[in-house]
C-alpha cells in the first residue's frame, strides 16, 4: 500500500462532506493519491504516512507517528484551536482557508446594510400583520461605511460596496500599507478609530479576534457612533461588547445591529439581543458558501505543488 499524497480527516462544514472535498481535491490533483479517512483508525494511519493532511484539528499525540507530514492544511481560516507549537516542533507547515469566505461574506454584509437602508425588517413586521403603509426609507449612496479589518473579508466588502457611491474608511493593524478605502487609519490610533466610528452610518467588522480588537467595540465606541448608525459584524463576536451593544440599543443609541457572530456563542434561547426589533441574527450563517470545497482545494492544490518544486513560500502559510 502506497502512501498517499493528501489524508483528508473527517470534518462536516456547512453540511458539507468530507467526501465531496476529497473528491475535489482528487479533480485538481490528478497525479497525486488523496485518501480519506472515515474512523479515527485511519485518521491515525493516514497521519502517519502523508505528506499533506486537511482537516479541522489534528491531535497534537498524532504528530510524533507522522514522520512523513510536511503541511497540515487547516480547513478553517481560524487556527487558534490548533496545537500550533506542536507542529511548528514538528516542523509541520500550517495553512489556512483565508480567502474562501470572501465572496460569501461580502454578500452578507451587503445583504445587511441593505436590510437597514431599505428597512426591510419594517417590511417584514408589516406583512407578517397583513398591513399596507408605506414608510420612510434610508438611501446607500454618498453613506460612510467604516470597514475594521481589510484581510480578504474586509477587501472583499470594500469590493462590492464600491458601485454604490459610499465613503469608506478602512481600519487595520499597518494603516501604513494603505488600501482601496478612501482613509484607513490604524487599529491602535484611538483619535482615528473614533472619529471614524462618528461618522459612519455603518460600522462592519470584519476583523479576526487577537487581544487588540477583543472588545474594541465597546461602551466607549458606541458613544462615538451617531443614533443613526448602524453595526454589522461578521467578525467574531467578542470583538463587541455584548453589554454595551444591548445598553446601546435600550437607549436607541444606534439604528440597529446585524449580527452573524455573538458573544456568546451560540445566542441563548433567552438573551435580550433576541427582544430587539431592530437587530437581525444568523446563526454564524455568513461563512455557509456551496463554492466552499472548490475555493479550499485550489488552495491546498497550489501549495501540493510547491511542495512538488520544493518550494515552502505557500499560500495562506500560518506557520
Amino acid at each position: 500500500m502506497s502512501d498517499p499524497d493528501v489524508a483528508v480527516l473527517r470534518q462536516k462544514i456547512h453540511g458539507l462532506s468530507a467526501e465531496e472535498f476529497a473528491e475535489t481535491l482528487r479533480d485538481r490533483l490528478p497525479d497525486h493519491e488523496v485518501a480519506l479517512a472515515r474512523t479515527p483508525a485511519e485518521e491515525r494511519d493516514l497521519l502517519s504516512r502523508a505528506r499533506v493532511a486537511a482537516g479541522f484539528t489534528v491531535d497534537e499525540s498524532a504528530l510524533e507517528s507522522a514522520e512523513n507530514l510536511d503541511l497540515f492544511a487547516c480547513v478553517f481560516a481560524g487556527t487558534g484551536h490548533l496545537p500550533i507549537e506542536a507542529l511548528d516542533a514538528h516542523d509541520v507547515a500550517v495553512t489556512n482557508a483565508s480567502g474562501v469566505h470572501g465572496p460569501n461574506i461580502a454578500e452578507q454584509v451587503l445583504g445587511s446594510i441593505l436590510y437597514f437602508t431599505r428597512r426591510f425588517d419594517v417590511a417584514e413586521r408589516q406583512k407578517q400583520n397583513n398591513v399596507w403603509q408605506s414608510y420612510p426609507t434610508h438611501e446607500l449612496k454618498d453613506s460612510t461605511v467604516t470597514v475594521v479589518g481589510l484581510g480578504a473579508l474586509g477587501l472583499a466588502t470594500v469590493d462590492r460596496l464600491e458601485p454604490f457611491g459610499v465613503e469608506t474608511i478602512g481600519v487595520r493593524y499597518s494603516p501604513e500599507k494603505g488600501g482601496p478605502t478612501d482613509e484607513v487609519v490604524g487599529l491602535d490610533d484611538e483619535q482615528g478609530l473614533h472619529d471614524a466610528f462618528a461618522r459612519s452610518d455603518y460600522v462592519v467588522i470584519a476583523c479576526p479576534l487577537t487581544e487588540t480588537t477583543r472588545g474594541l467595540v465597546d461602551a466607549n465606541a458606541f458613544k462615538s457612533m451617531a443614533p443613526d448608525t448602524v453595526l454589522v459584524n461578521v467578525g467574531r463576536g467578542p470583538v463587541v461588547d455584548t453589554e454595551a451593544l444591548v445598553s446601546e440599543l435600550r437607549s436607541n443609541g444606534i439604528r440597529g445591529a446585524a449580527l452573524d457572530v455573538t458573544d456568546p456563542e451560540p445566542l441563548p434561547s433567552d438573551h435580550d439581543l433576541w427582544d430587539f426589533d431592530n437587530v437581525l441574527i444568523t446563526p454564524h450563517n455568513a461563512g455557509h458558501t456551496p463554492k466552499y470545497w472548490e475555493r479550499l482545494a485550489d488552495i491546498i492544490a497550489e501549495n501540493v505543488q510547491k511542495l512538488d518544486e520544493g518550494d515552502d513560500d505557500l499560500r495562506n502559510r500560518v506557520v
